[in-house]
């Protein structure tokens, strides 16, 4: 298969898909004949291809994928005008914690936050796929311990945990959790608010952070 064939069934494939794409379905789009570097090779010159318009090709934790570039943001909007979802500060703080922290127990948030952890809150963030069960702590009741996903990742643009922003912590106390978690790549924005009350929860409509337009968009 010429480099050439092959770089233009990626780029085909790679804009009708409707998920990322790995590097192993794209081998097994090309038939096996190109090794996971050369497939890379040609990713790259793709990204090259595309960097001028509005449209660019990104590696995101589940795969690769074309999405709008961040620019053309306020003009897609204009289309599709819906308002990102709203989530409770403690919604937030748990989601920040388990990013930043994990794997952690519920006692664990518990202990960082403060106050007692609701169970709808987690089962919110589970039931968006943003955390998961990776195990059980060898300690007195096993407790489950929590981790962020792929789909957390995909969902905020980035391919791996080492491109959340640095978190600054304040002693053990680890106040710093609250200040931001933010990521502006692609179609997607997460932030929590500069300051935050660690003493006590808040209701959704009383939210002091927002997930903006945080979720996955179509591939344009």
């Amino acid at each position: 298969m010429k480099t050439l064939d092959a770089k233009c069934i990626l780029e085909a494939a790679l804009v009708c898909a409707q998920q990322p794409m790995s590097l192993r379905d794209m081998q097994l789009l090309l038939g096996q004949v190109h090794s996971p570097a050369e497939i890379r090779l040609l990713l790259n010159e793709l990204q090259q291809d595309w960097s001028q318009r509005g449209v660019e090709l990104v590696e995101l934790a589940s795969g690769w994928r074309f999405q709008s570039c961040l620019e053309m943001r306020v003009y897609l909007d204009r289309l599709y005008p819906e308002k990102p979802p709203r989530y409770a500060r403690a919604t937030l703080e748990t989601l920040a914690i388990i990013a930043y922290r994990q794997p952690v127990s519920r006692g664990d948030i518990e202990d960082i936050r403060g106050v007692t952890v609701n169970s709808l809150t987690i089962k919110q963030l589970e039931d968006r796929g943003w955390i998961e069960v990776i195990g059980h702590r060898d300690t007195v009741g096993r407790p489950a311990l929590f981790a962020t996903t792929r789909q957390f990742l995909d969902d905020l643009g980035l391919s791996s945990l080492d491109q959340l922003p640095v978190l600054e912590a304040s002693g053990s106390s680890f106040e710093g959790l609250g200040r931001v978690l933010e990521s502006s790549q692609g179609d997607e924005t997460m932030a929590l608010t500069p300051e935050l009350d660690w003493s006590e929860d808040a209701p959704a409509d009383a939210a002091t952070g927002e997930l903006s337009n945080l979720e996955s968009k179509e591939s344009r």
